[in-house]
């Protein structure tokens, strides 16, 4: 039997690379490289759309992922709170109408239906928009504002500039 890699870096529990990867010895242990990581996933997608059943909740955070979209930003187009997101991620709980949406819209994405696209794209810039951090800060006497990306490294700055 062959060696296989088992992939767990997409969310996904079940997959095992035959193929794709290289490995490299590093004085830190054994380092793996995929290649085509992107292609994958959109394999791994593909085939997630295709299964009969309802997803799992780990398969449904997966597509989602896939369409480049938070628990809040799917929530929106659903019409459903972030924390039902959440919750049908977390508890395998997704209600098969959501299922059967998030399938039609990662066809639609894959298939180059642009007003999805179109459509997913706007909901990225208005969460990036609206997570975004603005710092005010004094530079040679005058008022300069910058933009930092939303993470606990830039939350925790700002804490310790105030």
């Amino acid at each position: 039997m062959k060696n296989l890699l088992h992939y767990t870096a997409c969310g996904l529990p079940n997959v095992w690379l035959e193929n794709g990867y290289t490995k490299k010895e590093t004085k830190y242990g054994i380092a793996v490289s995929v290649k085509d990581i992107d292609g994958l996933h959109k394999l791994l997608a593909s085939k997630l759309i295709e299964k009969s059943g309802l997803l799992a909740g780990y398969e449904f955070r997966f597509l989602r992922v896939q369409l480049g979209l938070t628990q809040e930003g799917l929530g929106k187009f659903l019409d459903v709170s972030e924390n039902a997101v959440s919750l049908w991620e977390r508890k395998d709980s997704v209600p098969s109408v959501y299922d059967h949406m998030v399938r039609l819209m990662v066809m639609a994405k894959f298939n180059g239906n642009t007003k999805i696209s179109e459509a997913i794209e706007r909901v990225q810039t208005v969460e990036k928009l609206a997570y975004q951090r603005y710092v005010v800060r004094g530079v040679d006497g005058k008022r300069h504002i910058e933009v930092v990306k939303s993470t606990k490294a830039a939350n925790d700055k700002l804490l310790e500039a105030v």
